[in-house]
């Protein structure tokens, strides 16, 4: 499995076999300055963390979703602006849409059960733990 990016042909990472993105749809307004967010993926021994970075939105804005052991992360805005001068008599009034959705199949050691997630300071933090794996086979000491 690879990574899917539309800036670049498909390239092989560390992470190909733990988490690979699958699907990616985007709105990219050059006016609004509003374009797909850099996911950072991090693994450590007990989880998977992704690091979305998405200045000037809110925790709000965001969706979190599970569907068949992938993990969806979209986002909308709707910026409007409204200018008034009776001197003048001229009215104008903008509007701007964005949005963006990101898809990662997670690993089946992923614990799709306990993600966790937080809005800080322009970046969603998102935590995906791995399933502890139990071993069914053992001695068990007598004390």
């Amino acid at each position: 499995m690879s990574i899917v990016t539309f800036r670049k042909p498909a390239f092989t990472s560390l992470f190909d076999e733990f988490l690979t993105r699958d699907l990616v749809s985007t709105f990219n307004d050059s006016a609004s300055g509003f374009t797909l967010p850099a996911v950072n993926i991090q693994e450590d021994e007990n989880a998977f963390h992704l690091e979305v970075a998405a200045p000037g939105l809110t925790k709000e804005a965001f969706k979190l979703e599970m569907e068949q052991n992938v993990l969806h992360i979209s986002s909308e805005k709707e910026v409007q602006k409204e200018e008034e001068n009776k001197a003048k008599r001229f009215t104008r009034k903008e509007f701007s849409y964005a949005s963006f959705k990101r898809s990662f199949t997670l690993p089946k050691h992923a614990d799709a059960e306990a993600i966790t997630a937080k809005y800080e300071n322009g970046v969603l933090y998102i935590a995906i733990p791995k399933k502890v794996e139990v071993k069914t086979n053992r001695l068990i000491d007598i004390l």
